[in-house]
């Protein structure tokens, strides 16, 4: 065995990651990393880059470019034209981001799942009953983004962006193994609920976490250079219309998207847990012929 690969072996095992993760101050790190991540002089980008493309396992063949002036440019890097093809068939919804997917499947009433056998309340996760009912006994599907992925986020359909509720919060790891260990991690981190409705009326939810490590939340389609955290816990009402495929913003590091949509849109049914997929790939399903929906 390899030294990077034993190394990388001891890291991995539960009980070390999730005490070097979770055990340190996790909101000093974040803002040590975030500001380490900013800094374009080569003395410290180089190293941090390096850092990063190690441990990160990143693959940077579909990359606009492989020169950063900084950790920061490397994580939000944009990909080469065509890199990512999103389905133009309306009755598909795609996956908004590189991802693994997690949890997924049915809401039982407003109950779902971190992992099996931890069990989380839609209505703990976003502050607004009115949309906790919209999708009661709908679906979802769990997104998590490594650090050596693609860190944008895309419109997974053609919609309308109707508003934005951020909530500060913690920042937890987001990995399988914080996800065995802390409860209700996703209602405790600091995240953004973006309610979005399609083309055809059907309403959706994406909620972007943050995890530990993870600098800031930009939305593009604000109109604010400012990322979220910045703004301050604040509902903002929205009218911005995107198609399909349209960047919508990006994390400073690996996190994790949350996706929700109603009762009658089915998942896609090849969907497994661990699977790696990319922007674009098909989540879920309209049935047709898609009607007006109220709600």
């Amino acid at each position: 065995m390899t030294a990077p690969k034993g190394l990388m072996r001891v890291l991995m095992q539960e009980d070390v990651n999730f005490l070097l993760t979770n055990r340190l101050p996790r909101r000093l790190a974040t803002t040590v990393v975030g500001r380490i991540a900013r800094v374009e002089h080569p003395l410290v980008a180089k190293p941090a880059i390096a850092l990063w493309r190690f441990f990160g396992g990143v693959d940077l063949s579909d990359a606009a470019t492989t020169r950063f002036r900084s950790l920061r440019d490397g994580f939000t890097r944009a990909l080469k034209p065509g890199a990512r093809r999103f389905d133009p068939d309306p009755a598909t919804i795609a996956a908004p981001c590189d991802a693994i997917v997690g949890a997924h499947g049915r809401i039982d009433g407003d109950a779902l799942y971190q992992v099996k056998g931890f069990p989380y309340r839609l209505g703990d996760l976003i502050p607004d009953p009115a949309l906790v009912e919209r999708f009661r006994d709908g679906s979802f599907v769990t997104l998590r983004l490594t650090a050596g992925m693609y860190h944008r986020f895309h419109a997974p359909h053609d919609l309308t962006v109707e508003g934005l509720t951020y909530l500060s919060g913690d920042c937890w790891n987001v990995n399988p193994i914080a996800l065995k260990r802390v409860e209700r991690l996703f209602c405790r981190n600091e995240r953004a609920v973006i309610e979005a409705r399609l083309a055809d009326g059907t309403p959706m939810l994406l909620v972007p976490v943050a995890a530990i490590l993870v600098a800031s939340i930009r939305l593009v389609f604000l109109d604010s250079a400012q990322c979220l955290r910045d703004l301050g816990s604040a509902r903002l009402a929205c009218n911005v219309a995107l198609s399909k495929g349209a960047e919508m913003g990006w994390f400073e590091h690996g996190s994790t998207i949350l996706v929700f949509v109603p009762r009658g849109v089915r998942l896609r049914r090849e969907l497994v847990e661990g699977e790696a997929i990319r922007a674009g790939d098909a989540i879920a399903f309209l049935d047709p012929p898609s009607l007006p929906r109220n709600g």
